[in-house]
């Protein structure tokens, strides 16, 4: 697919995977709009990448719909990603034998499950009216590709994220429904699952801790770097064959039960 003078939209963008992403979109010519808090140095990015900042929070339909109107005025909108998420460990029992409040499991699932719901709903519905594209390919009539993010954690959860692994479980689930029913549109929808990256929150953890976390990697043996998933998600824009998968990104890791 080609990116030039069309747009994209990276939710979570201002950091991490979403970085990341967003600095290989550019780069490949897309007009790219970062969808993240207001908190966030989302606008900061935007202007270093030559882009858009759409403050909002995912888990919000007004706001959100108002970020991916932001993100078609620069273009046709081709290519969503959804990095957005939270990972607060939570028990199901606490230290003295009784239940954790429920409020932290449902915040997790619905900004992680829900919130990603909410922006493909939100940016199907726009994607689905665009030209579709003309390539030379055979995916002539693709309008656009949209990839979430899951985790390992959706298949090998470890002790204390039921509702991370639950959220993310979600996500992966849903990946291959939405894929058929978008399909009459010319929408790709994917899904990356990766394993233990170097994001902002285990990066401010002790050398000591990331060097161990590395080593239960099986190859290479370290963290899986925020280029690493960027690069995934050009070959999945690239590749117009590829549709309705979970793909994992782990270095063949499976999760321990802590």
């Amino acid at each position: 697919m080609d990116l030039t003078d069309a747009s994209a939209l990276v939710t979570g963008g201002a950091s991490g995977l979403g970085l990341a992403t967003a600095r290989r979109l550019a780069a490949a010519g897309a007009a790219v709009t970062i969808l993240d808090l207001a908190s966030s140095a989302g606008a900061e990015i935007a202007a270093e990448l030559g882009g858009s900042f759409a403050p909002a929070d995912v888990t919000d339909p007004e706001q959100v719909a108002a970020a991916v109107a932001t993100a078609a005025a620069s273009g046709p909108l081709r290519v969503v990603v959804n990095c957005a998420g939270i990972a607060p460990p939570a028990k199901v029992l606490d230290r003295d034998g009784n239940p954790s409040p429920l409020e932290g499991f449902e915040r997790i699932v619905r900004v992680n499950l829900i919130g990603t719901y909410n922006v493909i709903a939100q940016a199907s519905a726009v994607m689905s009216k665009t030209e579709p594209t003309a390539d030379g390919d055979g995916s002539a009539g693709e309008r656009g590709v949209i990839v979430s993010t899951a985790s390992v954690a959706a298949f090998d959860g470890q002790i204390g994220q039921p509702a991370y692994a639950a959220s993310k479980g979600g996500v992966h689930a849903m990946t291959l429904p939405i894929a058929r029913e978008l399909a009459r549109y010319g929408i790709r929808v994917l899904t990356i699952a990766p394993g233990i990256m170097e994001t902002p929150m285990l990066m401010g953890l002790p050398q000591a801790a990331q060097d161990s976390l590395g080593e239960q990697v099986p190859y290479p043996q370290r963290l899986g770097r925020p280029d690493e998933y960027a690069r995934l998600v050009m070959s999945i824009v690239d590749n117009g064959y590829l549709n309705g998968e979970t793909i994992r990104l782990d270095g063949a890791i499976r999760m321990a039960p802590r």
